[in-house]
């Protein structure tokens, strides 16, 4: 099961109390104070793991926390310190309060992570007070209590290259000719309900993660349908494939479809449209798909790539032209660097 979005609440465990005891030994004569400090509690940590790609786990447990630290003891004794409660998360996860709705944390890189609730400091016992003038102190303090917050947390895919386009524009079909996915695939709408990674490889030394972002509709940037649920998986490609389907089965245009898909973009967040596009027609087996590109080609002002998963035409060239953008890309990150 896939899930990108859940909302749990975190407790960090409270320290555990001071202890007040004294000394009573049959040679030792006015032995004094002898109480342990308690331990601390235990924090809860969110880390981004390499593997995990999905929050279904931390799904179907609302409530976590950290156990509590250890109350002191006699003979100076101090309690246990409790152990962190670490919670794996898939990288490229927005750690949100929920309560304030303002980003805490955003766990970008397996190995990222981030203390979400400290752990309650232990409570002094008595020998703490111990002083010239107080010989037999009675007081402690009690452990204090740990945080407690509640978080949303949101799975924003991270990949090198997204795929996007209307309902049955190839786009499964296509990341599992180029990779070893095996998305689900049929010849209706709407087959895909989550995204799918992929990692393609260009050579012997460089590969790229291949996403295929679920089929985008009109209003998808205001939540019609599943919009935001798949808008937000697009936000970390760096390059953005725009597949075209020549002849859709609603009997719809296609140049109105890739505008579509291009303003839903542009709405959901404009920076998207600003980012490199390899525009795609798809299924070229099929009558009139040479005739769409060149459609396609007068309505942007460059020649589109033409494609089929079917037959194996232009996946050289879509591999090789994605290569030379990501090459430019990191190029470029590095310069800047």
């Amino acid at each position: 099961m896939f899930v990108d979005r859940v909302k749990i609440n975190v407790q960090a465990g409270s320290g555990g109390d001071g202890c007040m005891a004294f000394r009573h030994e049959k040679y030792v004569p006015l032995g004094g104070p002898w109480g342990g400090d308690g331990g601390h509690g235990g924090s809860v940590i969110l880390l981004a793991e390499a593997g995990v790609d999905s929050l279904a786990a931390i799904a179907h447990k609302q409530q976590w926390k950290a156990a509590n630290g250890e109350r002191g003891r006699g003979a100076n004794c101090r309690g246990r310190n409790a152990e962190d409660l670490v919670i794996p998360v898939p990288p490229g996860t927005l750690v949100i309060d929920a309560a304030g709705g303002f980003v805490l944390k955003d766990l970008v890189q397996p190995g990222d992570r981030v203390v979400i609730a400290q752990g309650g400091r232990g409570g002094w016992g008595n020998t703490h007070f111990k002083s010239s003038t107080n010989r037999a102190p009675r007081e402690t303090t009690p452990g204090q209590p740990g945080e407690q917050r509640t978080l949303i947390l949101e799975l924003k895919s991270i990949a090198d290259v997204g795929l996007i386009g209307k309902p049955n524009a190839g786009k499964s079909t296509l990341l599992s000719r180029l990779s070893r996915a095996r998305p689900q695939i049929a010849d209706y709408p709407f087959t895909t309900k989550f995204p799918n990674l992929g990692r393609v490889r260009l050579d012997q030394d460089r590969d790229f993660v291949l996403a295929d972002i679920p089929g985008l509709i009109e209003g998808a940037h205001s939540g019609v349908g599943l919009g935001h649920e798949f808008l937000r998986h697009i936000e970390r490609a760096g390059i953005l494939v725009h597949l075209v389907e020549p002849t859709p089965s609603d009997g719809t245009d296609p140049l109105a479809n890739y505008d579509a898909v291009y303003e839903e973009l542009r709405l959901y967040n404009p920076a998207l449209v600003e980012r490199p596009e390899l525009v795609v027609v798809t299924k070229a087996e099929l009558p009139g798909a040479a005739e769409v590109r060149e459609r396609l080609a007068a309505r942007i002002g460059r020649q589109p790539l033409l494609i089929s998963a079917v037959t194996g035409l232009g996946l050289n060239e879509l591999v090789a032209e994605i290569g030379r953008l990501l090459s430019a890309q990191r190029a470029a990150s590095a310069a800047a660097e």
